[in-house]
């Protein structure tokens, strides 16, 4: 029924292990108690645990929805790994839950500060990709890029996701080309769950992070479903289809195939300024994944083939690209997009030492996008190749642990802005090490460094570190520090400027990246959380704060003329502070309300001065209310989900000196943005729902300069502060067969 492994190595007062399934894979979310006493625990993303050792109470529950409850008498701590038996028929009517797991919850035993968002979640929201499916959580910030393309920027702790380290199971993800667009690439069903981790990232994946990483973890073929179907359509005229197909071909090799298909079909204008709100668009998304595993001798492998294309079209109503592409006649725009990835991960746990195991990543990526917007072309080939070798183990005893390993990466880009050839070739090799000390009581610290040589940013040490204190009961402390280096891709990461007439002019620095130097940024942060019963109901309040201090920054700056975007290295301070401040209760079971408040000053220094960065709100109000009905039998059940937002000012970029009509003023008008969702469970197999975004129907006013002459000089899209299409419903269905 179980199997229990206890290793010779003793982790003095503390319980640490793993919970696996019967395929010897991870359960993340597990409960871990002991019996009749308030101390607990969950599982991480790896299914590993650390609970206090209870020397009065020696029994140790372990607990997960769909397997059945297991306990362990333990008598002195040990290293604990416990496989768990599926519930089937009535075992699984016998299983009883005292706890909720939340939908989005935070460590409170892990060093660093991260929040996991499962997969319940993700379905709050329509979720077709990942970057539509942060509307609900209050660390993310969702803002449009522009107002011809639709796509969805996020940021977190002001900055932008170019300054995120973004990650596709620890392997490095959205970055480089796909920077602009890459988020829109990854469907949200075929994600299981995301990790957001503030402050800096570890060095185990790299030096770029410098607000933070956020991982997304994909279905696996050995836990999924044999058919999952859903379907969504909007009133926007988008309309969705994601087929999941998976099955278990031995008893170690399992596969799944992931369908993806979108399309936009529709113009609409419901601003009435002559250009289409949403481009018309259409995504083919395929992916084949395959899972190996040998639970006796240790071995786990995934293998992953993925290939998509997009294609976008935007611009004026009546723009036609087989006729007005390349004129007068109408302005217009397309944006066609080809990737093929194909990643590998295989593990290795020592049978004997379940604590210690080594892991090789690779990954192989090619992006070409095809691109122009009226006259302006811009055309990128990206191949990379990434591999990263990883061994963990523990000193001496499992409160001291390390990971270490050796990292290689190559990229190789053809860019073209217009007629300039931006070709290159970077490379680097990296060594990194990293130590944790694990204290579940009350303690806990991760030390890291790296040290890596690139072509074009030369030999440099990356420290990181994560500290967590437990003063007392439900309370956490925790601090942070960290140091990020990378390489700005200024024209990927900045495609919505060429939506305009802007010329973009490079001051050439010196540097080795369009002759500009490499972005260096430090990162502090401390945090604090803490439980408490509210009326005999569960709250829990938070309080971060996050500083980043640019050492160089690639500005873009759009203060000094509204007729050009320039980027230079920075000359004098430039830096982000957020404060987030945050209250999450249980107003009763199965009814819970989650609010925060965050304020942002961030400044850099521009040619015309410290000013702040434009379209930022330096202000933010945010609430969710979310509630189920009992699951009643048969699986019938309701889900209501409603998001509020406000966003204060923003400062925008500079148009004083544009004649008159072609004017913004210095800084936006404060609004809010209401989001809701009812979901209808008809049975185990089978829900509805339905849904609107911009309930209240918040429009920007001007979203487009120069909307009557986009061939003139004052021409300009990009200075999008919030949405441009109004009211969005949509309603879609989901079906399983299991």
């Amino acid at each position: 029924m179980l199997l229990l492994c206890i290793s010779f190595a003793q982790a003095q007062e503390t319980i640490s292990g793993k919970v696996l399934d019967e395929q010897n894979l991870p359960l993340p979310g597990a409960g871990i108690n002991w019996l009749n006493t308030t101390i607990s625990a969950s599982t991480l993303g790896d299914g590993t645990f650390t609970i206090p050792y209870s020397s009065e109470n020696k029994k140790l529950v372990i607990s997960y929805l769909g397997y059945v409850s297991d306990t362990l008498d333990i008598s002195s701590p040990k290293y604990v790994t416990h496989k768990m038996k599926p519930a089937k028929g009535s075992e699984l009517k016998e299983v009883v839950l005292d706890k909720t797991r939340k939908s989005l919850e935070r460590s409170q035993v892990k060093a660093a500060n991260v929040s996991n968002m499962g997969s319940k979640e993700l379905l709050k929201a329509a979720c077709c990709n990942i970057a539509e499916s942060f509307e609900t959580n209050p660390s993310i910030d969702v803002n449009f890029s522009d107002a011809l393309t639709g796509s969805r920027q996020i940021k977190m702790l002001g900055l932008t996701s170019p300054y995120l380290m973004i990650t596709e199971e620890n392997i490095p993800a959205v970055r480089g080309a796909s920077q602009a667009y890459g988020l829109s690439f990854i469907p949200g069903t075929w994600v299981e769950s995301i990790q957001i981790t503030k402050g800096a990232g570890p060095v185990v994946n790299g030096y770029e992070s410098v607000t933070g990483q956020i991982n997304y973890e994909l279905l696996k073929p050995i836990n999924d479903i044999p058919f999952f179907l859903n379907a969504y359509g909007s009133t926007g005229s988008r309309f969705e289809l994601n087929t999941h197909f998976n099955k278990k071909l031995s008893d170690k090799w399992s596969s799944s195939l992931f369908l993806h298909g979108n399309t936009t079909v529709n113009k609409n204008d419901m601003n009435n300024d002559g250009f289409l709100d949403n481009p018309l668009a259409k995504q083919i998304n395929v992916m084949n994944r395959w899972q190996y595993t040998d639970a006796e001798k240790g071995w786990v492998s995934f293998i992953n083939f993925r290939y998509m294309h997009d294609e976008k079209q935007t611009g004026e109503l009546d723009f036609d690209p087989d006729t007005d592409k390349f004129t007068t006649n109408h302005w217009g725009s397309e944006i066609n997009t080809d990737k093929l990835d194909v990643s590998t991960k295989l593990g290795y746990v020592f049978p004997d030492m379940p604590y210690q195991s080594i892991g090789l990543q690779t990954a192989f990526n090619w992006h070409k996008q095809e691109s122009y917007f009226g006259f302006k072309t811009y055309d990128i080939n990206q191949k990379s190749f990434y591999s990263n070798l990883i061994f963990n183990s523990i000193i001496n005893n499992t409160l001291n642990k390390f990971a270490a390993g050796l990292n290689v990466t190559y990229d190789n880009y053809g860019e073209y802005v217009n007629t300039v050839d931006y070709s290159r070739t970077d490379n680097s090799v990296g060594a990194f090490l990293e130590y944790t000390y694990d204290n579940a009581n009350d303690f806990s610290i991760v030390l890291g460094g790296r040290f890596d040589v690139h072509n074009r940013l030369g030999a440099f040490v990356t420290p990181r570190m994560h500290l967590r204190y437990n003063p007392w009961e439900k309370g956490t402390f925790r601090l942070s520090a960290g140091r990020g280096k990378r390489a700005a891709n200024i024209f990927a990461e900045n495609q919505s400027l060429f939506g305009s007439s802007r010329a973009l002019n490079v001051i050439n620095g010196g540097g080795k990246i369009y002759g500009l130097d490499p972005e260096i940024a430090w990162n502090y942060g401390i945090s604090f959380i803490q439980g408490f019963p509210l009326f005999n109901k569960n709250a829990e309040f938070v309080v971060d704060f996050y500083r980043t201090d640019f050492q160089n920054q690639a500005v873009v700056d759009l203060y000094a003329s509204p007729q050009q975007a320039l980027f230079y290295n920075l000359d004098g301070k430039s830096y982000a502070n957020s404060l987030q401040v945050e209250l999450n209760y249980e107003i009763t079971m199965h009814f819970n309300i989650r609010t925060a408040y965050k304020y942002y000053d961030i400044k850099t220094q521009y040619t015309t001065g410290m000013e702040e960065r434009p379209l930022q709100a330096k202000h933010r109000f945010f609430t969710n209310l979310a509630y189920e009905t009992h699951i009643v039998e048969g699986g019938k059940q309701w889900k209501f989900d409603f998001t509020y937002n406000w966003m204060g000012r923003q400062k925008l970029p500079y148009t004083g000196s544009n004649p008159e009509e072609y004017q913004m003023r210095d800084y936006s008008p404060s609004f809010s943005l209401m989001n809701a969702q009812i979901t209808r469970t008809f049975s185990s197999v089978f829900e509805a729902y339905v849904g609107g975004e911009n309930i209240g129907n918040y429009q920007q006013k001007k979203a487009i300069l120069g909307n009557d002459d986009p061939f003139g000089p004052y021409f300009d899209s990009s200075i999008i502060y919030a949405p441009v299409f109004g009211q969005m419903y949509y309603a879609g269905i989901r079906f399983k067969i299991k």
